[in-house]
């Protein structure tokens, strides 16, 4: 009973977040002129973008398998593919437990042991945040020019910018800053050893290493980094897809879409069901410096948004439906067949 009234209290706190970050983002937004914009929203651009997504996910389950295998077991693709819906089914209800839950549904119908399966989900996490980290360094490097055309088109934003580069205090403070960090690190150093926050972060650290060592000496490496790149080639195109739903939008470039991508993504880290609100907040944000007024930019945003939100629902409660279907069964194979079948 209690553990049932924890998963009820999680989820009216994190559906509450939510809402209240959703409400944050629009409470300024006429809510006609939403719906209208909504309404004028081409579907060809949101069904292409739909179809990307459905690939990406697949991509996801393939990969999964890649992981797998070198543990001694061989999935079916359709049990991972529906493992990988019903995760994202959860997280709208759990932010950050869908993970735990796809595992525990290949290891229901495919018998491979779930502290195996949480091992390969740490992996695919590492890599996919090397991935964005690459793709953020990128980004960063070569919109330098539309930084400077934001600030140049703000004055008073630049204003303030400069400032804060130019403030004599600031340079003093953060000067300061560090070197007390640096002194109170030195002083307390066997206390923050011993800390569980230094031992948590040390173990991360050290399971990332790992994590990226198993990587190199996997058999299917090439295969595993191609589904890798597909997958956030999907995510990319998505967006771009998107740009056509709209007229004010389908003028935006390539690049500017994974800029979006980009830094939409940290929107998705603060922990409300699917990254709703936060989502939000970072593409009208990233749209407006684009040139984009953020009335069009949060129809954009919603748009985008719930309609991929509503396509996992649902493809999401067909996966659960699905699961019915499928037969238990162990997928446990021979170390040498592995090597066969490479």
């Amino acid at each position: 009973m209690k553990e049932k009234l924890k998963k009820i209290l999680k989820f009216i706190a994190f559906a509450t977040l939510g809402v209240l970050m959703l409400w944050l983002v629009y409470q300024k937004q006429d809510i006609t002129v939403i719906w209208q914009g909504i309404k004028q929203a081409k579907i060809a651009g949101v069904l292409i973008a739909l179809f990307l997504g459905i690939l990406s996910h697949f991509s996801r389950a393939l990969r999964w398998n890649l992981l797998i295998e070198p543990l001694g077991y061989k999935p079916r693709k359709i049990t991972s593919f529906l493992s990988i819906l019903v995760m994202y089914l959860t997280n709208f209800a759990f932010p950050r437990s869908g993970e735990v839950v796809r595992c525990a549904f290949v290891n229901r119908y495919e018998k491979v042991p779930f502290t195996g399966l949480l091992g390969t989900v740490l992996i695919e996490r590492i890599v996919d945040t090397i991935i964005l980290f690459l793709l953020a360094i990128f980004v960063a490097l070569t919109n330098i020019g539309v930084v400077k055309d934001f600030l140049n088109n703000n004055p008073v934003a630049k204003a303030r910018f400069e400032n804060l580069l130019n403030s004599k205090i600031t340079i003093a403070i953060s000067i300061i800053a560090i070197i007390l960090i640096i002194f109170a690190f030195y002083l307390l150093r066997n206390k923050i050893k011993q800390s569980k926050i230094y031992q948590k972060t040390l173990k991360l650290l050290k399971d990332f290493a790992q994590g990226v060592k198993s990587l190199w000496t996997m058999q299917k490496k090439w295969e595993f980094l191609a589904h890798s790149l597909f997958i956030w080639l999907m995510y990319w195109l998505m967006l771009y897809a998107m740009f056509f739903a709209f007229d004010y939008t389908r003028e935006l470039s390539l690049m500017q879409s994974l800029t979006l991508l980009v830094l939409s993504s940290f929107g998705m880290l603060v922990p409300s069901p699917g990254g709703i609100g936060s989502w939000h907040f970072m593409t009208i944000e990233t749209l407006f410096i684009f040139g984009i007024d953020k009335t069009k930019g949060g129809i954009f945003a919603i748009v985008a948004h719930e309609s991929q939100m509503i396509m996992l629902v649902i493809i999401g409660l067909l996966a659960l439906l699905g699961a019915s279907f499928i037969k238990p069964q162990n997928s446990y194979i021979k170390p040498q067949n592995i090597t066969e079948n490479e």
